[in-house]
This record gives structure tokens, sequence and C-alpha cells, in this order.
């Protein structure tokens, strides 16, 4: 069983005793301290006024269960519940501002197994909580201090069946997507739904924009996972076999809660989910100059397309709270995170795979009419070149992860290096970086090593992997 408290909700199993797995309990507690929390902003602001909070979920098998134990404890503390039922989180995200509502649940554990779910807590502007409230919800849901509403002031439930379908029309309006190239460049799509409702959201998406020619896998929202729900090449061999199957020009992958977006190319080869912004970015300020986000566990060639175009590049830490900060301060045309995360500030501060899918389809469309014999992987293949070797350690209980990075930092001090989140070092004069961080999600610590080569970014990887392993 695991449970961890974040700043940004509330992540664990289901399952097993209160405070060790994602109980009923936790699940209750958890929602009252996050509604509390915004009504005392609420009460100050509009006294005397309802609040009104928008909840949604993924396809997970317990999304029923920790779904009515949300709005049911919501209404309880008297909040009105807009219920926009099986969704995905960006869709969520755009629906509190459509409801002018105070803040937002969305229950889902991303990319983690079937046996995870998460409630994921939103602010006013539909964009995660930051660090502060963060804390302040994690130490109310430990106090209880709370109380909840007599019968005549219990919160009332509605249901928005449209929330996907102003979620994409929103998309539609964006000055860069072109649905009218997208049509005529006569794509045919392979779509992994992974048994969530990237099943539903992403063929909606794809007919809207005028494709003709999908084929869907896995695109029933059940819950039971067809493979690993993180959208890695590993977990993608079924799309791949299906893209070749069929002939399709490419083959879109997305996690569960549909804000991670990974593509394959027609031959089957991955074009890779850091590439998935490095894409979008080159795209979006080949039309619009401005800087670019991206946070410091993605690839560096954000920041090489980003100094092509005569634009500046920022890091930030890992974390979407932390890279939407980061966006807003310095103004970013375009940002995101290089597990496939695309945020568009011109939508929505938040990662979104569905406009991803639109702005990526729409820049690789009006190539392809222009040269007919383009393919996904020649396109890929026209940006700067690097390879990412993603490696994890099963964190012992116990384990003093923060030692470990600080024996590291100490050993390698005369390199160049961030500690803004865990550890960072980059060795300019090989276009190589590796980092090291403990995960915000899992009970496990991360290293990514990047190098222009496979070879050059496994054994960086590797040499880490094995410090950490001796360090422990």
């Amino acid at each position: 069983m695991a449970l961890i408290k974040s700043i940004s909700g509330i992540r664990g199993t289901i399952g097993g005793k209160p405070g060790e797995g994602l109980t009923p309990l936790d699940i209750v507690r958890f929602s009252c301290a996050f509604a509390r929390l915004l009504q005392q902003r609420h009460d100050r602001e509009k006294p005397g006024k309802r609040m009104k909070m928008v909840v949604g979920r993924d396809g997970r098998i317990s999304g029923p269960m920790v779904d009515y134990l949300v709005r049911g404890s919501l209404m309880g503390m008297g909040v009105d519940v807009v219920d926009v039922g099986l969704s995905t989180t960006p869709t969520v995200e755009m629906a509190v501002k459509k409801h002018r509502a105070q803040g937002g649940i969305i229950l889902t554990a991303s990319h983690n197994p079937a046996c995870w779910n998460a409630l994921k807590l939103l602010d006013a502007q539909g964009e995660f909580i930051d660090a502060l409230q963060g804390k302040e919800v994690i130490g109310l849901s430990e106090s209880m201090d709370f109380s909840f509403a007599p019968v005549e002031g219990l919160g009332k439930l509605s249901r928005d069946e449209n929330a996907l379908e102003y979620h994409l029309s929103r998309i539609l309006k964006l000055k860069l997507v072109d649905a009218r190239s997208i049509r005529a460049a006569g794509l045919r799509v392979v779509v992994d739904g992974i048994n969530s409702t990237g099943g539903i959201a992403v063929p909606a998406l794809l007919k809207a924009l005028g494709v003709r020619k999908i084929t869907v896998i896995n695109g029933k929202p059940t819950g039971e996972f067809a493979h690993d729900p993180e959208p890695l090449p590993s977990h993608l061999e079924g799309l791949a076999d299906k893209v070749r199957e069929t002939g399709a020009d490419l083959g879109i992958s997305v996690d569960p809660d549909v804000d991670r977006l990974a593509f394959v190319c027609q031959d089957g080869s991955m074009f890779g989910e850091e590439y998935t912004l490095v894409a979008v970015a080159d795209y979006v300020l080949g039309n619009r100059k401005g800087s670019t986000v991206s946070n410091l566990s993605s690839s560096r060639a954000l920041r090489d397309v980003t100094e092509r175009a005569g634009c500046t590049y920022y890091p930030a830490p890992v974390g979407e709270v932390n890279v939407v900060a980061r966006m807003k301060s310095v103004r970013a045309v375009i940002g995101g995170e290089g597990n496939g995360g695309v945020i568009y500030p011109p939508l929505h501060y938040g990662r979104d795979a569905l406009a991803g899918v639109a702005l990526f389809l729409t820049a690789f469309s009006r190539l392809k009419l222009s040269d007919p014999s383009l393919t996904l992987s020649r396109y890929r293949d026209s940006f700067p070149a690097y390879v990412i070797s993603k490696n994890k350690i099963e964190l012992a209980p116990g384990t003093d992860a923060d030692a470990v990075l600080e024996k590291i930092r100490r050993k390698h001090a005369s390199e160049k290096m961030s500690v803004e989140d865990g550890i960072r070092i980059d060795f300019e004069d090989r276009r190589e970086w590796v980092q090291l961080r403990k995960s915000n999600t899992e009970p496990v610590m991360r290293v990514y090593a990047e190098s222009p080569t496979k070879e050059g970014a496994e054994s960086l990887g590797r040499r880490f992997v094995d410090e950490i392993r001796n360090f422990k």
C-alpha cells in the first residue's frame, strides 16, 4: 500500500488501512480539507454566496467509488458540485473557468498503474494549487479542522454533459489550429485510448479536425489498462504494430487523463514523447516569437529550437505548477514538460494532449501538403538529435534520499550544476546532462540522462544509477 500527499493533491493505491493507502476515509478527509481551504477565501470575497466546484474523473476501475465519495463530501461541506463525469484533466481545468467555479478536483493518477488513484486540486483559474495552499490542505486534512453543513445548507449536484464539446470548440478556435489543412492532408491515424477517457476524447477531436480515417485501439473506458499507462516506447508496441498494419501516417498515444501525448511514426518507430513539445514549440515559434519553458528533466532540444528561432529558453523545476509559474513570469508563448505535456497559454495554463494533437497535426499537415512524400519519421529527423535515458530506482522504506543527493552533489561540485530541483549536472562540451531527483508521485529516485547518442545517454544514466546504489 502507498499514500503520497503532495502540494498538488493526494495519490495512493486503493485499499488498505487509513493513512497507508488511498482509502474512503482518506478521500473524504482530503476532499473536505480542500473545500474548507477554498471556503475560507470565498467567504472573504463573496460572503453569504454558495461555493461551486467541478469534479471529473478518468476511466479507472476505482473511479466511480472515489467519485461518489468526493462529490458527497463536497456537498456535505455545503458546496455545489458540477459533475463532468468521465473526462480528461484539461477538460476539467477548462470546465472550472467555464462554470466560474471556485475550484475543481480531478480524479486520476495520471500515468500510474490501475491500482492507483488520486485527487488533483485546482484553483479558480483551473490551475493546480500552489505549494502554500497544498501545505494548508495537508494540514487541514490531518487536523480535520472543518465542519459540515446543516441539512438546509447541503450543496446541490448538477451535471455538465457538454464539457468535452466546449473544450474541443475552444481548441478549434485557436488561430494556430488549421482544421482545413488537416482535412486536406488526408491523414490516416491510429489512436491508443489506454481503456480510459482518451478513447473518447481523442477520436472526437480528430473528427472535429476533419480526420476521416481513424482507427482506435483500447478505446473503451473500462479502466482495465491494456498495458502500462505511461506512454513510453516499451509500452507502445501494440500501437506501433497497428500503425504498420493499417498503413497509417501516425499513431497517437495518451495517458489515462489525457495530459500527456506521444506519437508513433508511420514505420512503427517512436517520434519520442520528449519531441512532442519540441515539435509543437517549433511550429508556434515559427508563427509567434517569444520565450519557451520546460522542466529540468526535459530535452535540450527545446532550448535548441528556441534559440534557432532567435528566442530565449528558460528551465523550471519539475511539476506543472512550477512550469506554469515560470511561463507566466517570462511570458512564454509555449511550454510544458518532456513527458509529452504541452501547455499553450492562448487556451489555458495546463498540460493538454488534445491541444497538443491539434497543433502538432496542423504543423505536420501544412508541411505534408507542400511535400506529399513527407513522413512523420522524416519530420522527426528535422529536429536536433538527442536521446534521453530514463531510469528509476525503488527507494527502500527509511532511505534518506536527500542525504544520497548531497553526497553526489559534493562529489561533482566542480561541474556545472543546478540544485533547483534535485541535482542536474550539465556537461556542455559533450551536450550531455544528467538529473537526479526524488519523484513527487512514487517512492523512487529518478535518474534522467541525455546525450546526442543512445549509447552516451545509457552510459551516463548507468554511471549515476551505480553511484546512487553505492551511496544508499
